[in-house]
Formats: structure tokens, sequence, C-alpha cells
């Protein structure tokens, strides 16, 4: 009936808005009163629109905006059953906003990250309910995305899953069930076909025939251009891209070198980013310059400088476009297995779900698992 929702920005304001549209009541929660109306806005602007174009009437759209209260006072928490948390990508903030919540809370209220990486089972012991936290991994944006990511920490508890998956079934979105580790399923399965995207391009290979094979296989971006929300994978990848901000990707890959330690196997997508940003200062599309340059009319182009920083082979020693696409398409299928083997995933329905669902996999393959089901 009530939730609290922790960061109002993009993420955050998308959870409060299909809450809200659900018929849940929350209170959202920022740093200061204006960020958290902010993020309120957001809400109503969507609503606006809805309404000016017929879909909702004006009684809809203020009863569904008077069940956001946006605030920066946690002891507006104090009777939710649930919270969402949505904040930085950061262990230390996540903790900071779990304890100030955790404070003020039901005892028997549930944590929920919204985190796309970070494993849960980290984020729990930082509590003092480890048993009641839970991932909640959202796509963005909220609205639009059918998908929810649920993971199950080392010491989550049964009732805080059910309850999980229950805010998942109000919200009508469709849930898959993944056991924790770094980068879940979605990410690290998405992070697999950016990495050998990016690979290519320290290859040689024409980044114009790699974005266009992707386009062929039936991805709806390009490796260099995804616009999903991706975050880092366990084994050796940072995935990689333009929309997300390349600066991002590179202090994620050195968050997850930091962690690992010995264990960090990184790719030649990350060095690939550590030069497009250490060395050239392209941000991706937040500064106009990643592997497009984007002009002011919103119009791109693959930036030239790639060549000059991994000289492009030959015409004739470039490789066929089915060799690309099966490259990309094998580093996914591989990394599926992967996340059985692993017991990531229990249910390969819930990979070939989430991948066509979550992350933009060639939907007509059917998922992971059913492709390779197809090609033996």
């Amino acid at each position: 009936k009530k939730i609290g929702v922790l960061g109002a920005g993009l993420m955050g304001a998308g959870v409060a808005y299909v809450a809200a549209r659900s018929g849940i009541d929350v209170v959202l929660i920022d740093r200061d009163q204006a960020s958290a109306d902010k993020g309120k806005a957001y809400s109503e602007s969507r609503l606006r629109k809805d309404m000016a174009r017929g879909r909702i009437t004006a009684d809809k759209v203020e009863a569904i905006l008077a069940r956001i209260h946006p605030t920066a006072d946690y002891a507006a928490l104090g009777d939710v059953s649930l919270v969402v948390e949505a904040v930085f990508e950061d262990r230390g903030v996540k903790a900071e906003v779990f304890a100030k919540a955790e404070a003020v809370v039901p005892v028997d209220a549930v944590l929920a990250s919204n985190t796309s990486a970070l494993p849960i089972t980290g984020l729990a012991e930082t509590t003092g309910r480890p048993a009641n936290v839970v991932g909640l991994h959202f796509f963005s944006p909220v609205e639009r995305m059918p998908l929810v990511e649920v993971i199950r920490g080392r010491q989550t508890g049964d009732t805080a899953l059910a309850h999980a998956l229950d805010f998942v079934a109000q919200l009508k979105k469709t849930p898959i069930l993944v056991n924790d580790s770094r980068g879940f399923f979605t990410s690290r399965f998405i992070g697999a076909f950016i990495n050998e995207g990016v690979t290519m391009v320290k290859e040689g290979i024409n980044p114009a025939l790699i974005e266009n094979a992707a386009r062929m296989t039936g991805y709806p971006v390009g490796a260099l251009t995804i616009s999903d929300y991706i975050s880092s994978s366990f084994e050796y990848r940072f995935p990689i891209s333009d929309e997300i901000g390349l600066d991002l990707a590179y202090k994620g890959a050195q968050q997850q070198a930091q962690d690992l330690g010995a264990d960090n196997r990184p790719g030649a997508s990350v060095e690939v980013i550590a030069t497009m940003v250490a060395t050239h200062g392209r941000h991706g599309r937040k500064n106009g310059k990643g592997f497009y340059e984007y002009a002011a009319d919103g119009g791109k182009r693959l930036w030239p400088g790639l060549d000059d920083l991994w000289p492009r082979r030959p015409a004739s020693e470039q490789p066929d476009v089915r060799e690309v696409q099966h490259r990309m398409l094998y580093a996914q299928l591989a990394d599926a297995a992967r996340c059985i083997a692993d017991g990531v995933l229990t249910d390969p329905a819930d990979g070939d779900i989430g991948g066509c669902f979550g992350v933009g996999f060639p939907i007509y393959l059917g998922g992971p698992f059913a492709a390779m089901d197809t090609i033996g």
C-alpha cells in the first residue's frame, strides 16, 4: 500500500511513477526538497502528456500525483512496507541511505536495491536485517520496460523474496529470478555483446561494419551506441556505451579492478575505454565526444580518430559480415551458458525472458537458450 523510494533521479522517479499509477502511495526521498520535487515533476510531465493525448482523465492524473510525496525527511518512511533504493552506483552511498531508512522503517519492512551490478549480499551486510534485503533491478525507462530482475542474496529470506515478487506483480511487470553475483544476469549478458564489439574496434575491424552487423542481427542498436542501462560484469569486461557515458564505464572498471584484485581479468574493451577517457577526454554523448561525434542538431557520425588509435585493416582483410554477427551473438550465448554453470540462473526461461525483454537480445531468436537449442 505504501513504499519508499530513495533517490529521485531518473530511475527513482520512474519507480515512483509506475508505483503511483498502480495505486501505491510513494514517499520519494532525495538529498533536498528541490531534488525530491524534481522527481515528482517527472511523473507530472508524463501524465500531462498522456492527458493531452486523451489517454487519461484529469481526475486520474491528480489522484496519481497525490500518491507521490516528495521529501528530504526520512522520518516519512515510518509506515512503509518496502523501500526501493535508487541512488548512485556506489556502495558507500547505498549503505548510507539504507542506514537512514532502516532507522525509521518497520522491523519487517523489505529493503530493495535497484543496483544493476553491485552484489546484493554485500549491500545486505551493511544492514541489520540481511534476510530482508533483495535486489529489484528495473530497466530504463521504468515506465516502458516490462522486465524487473529480482536478485536473491545469500541471506535473502523467502518472505522478503515473496514480498518483492508481489510488488513486481502489482506493477504489472514481468520478473525474472536470479541468484546474486556481480552484474547478475542482464548486465553481464549485455556486457558480453558490448565487449565483443569494442574488442573488434581494437582489432582494426571497421566500426561501421560492427555497428551495422549488430542491427542486421536484430539488436536494436550497435555495441558502440547501445543506450540500455548496463553495468559491470563479473568476469572480465565492463560494458561501454556512448549513451551511458564512457567516463562512468571507466570509473566502474577501476572499481571492479579494486574489488576483485588478483581475480580481475580485464578484456580488450577496458583498455579501449581507458584510452578514450583518460587520454582523449571522450566521455560519450554527454560531452559530444565518444565513439561517435555528436552535432548540435542531433546528428552523429563515427569519430575518425578511431582509425588513428586502432588502425583499420585494409578492406581485403576485413571479415565477412556473418563473422562479425556471429562473434557478437556467440559471445552472448557463451556467457548465458556460464550463468547457468555459475548458478546465477537456475532456469533457462529466465535467461530467455531477461535477454529479450531487458537488454535487447534479438527477439526472433527466442532468447539465448532458445537460440542455442536451435543451433545445436
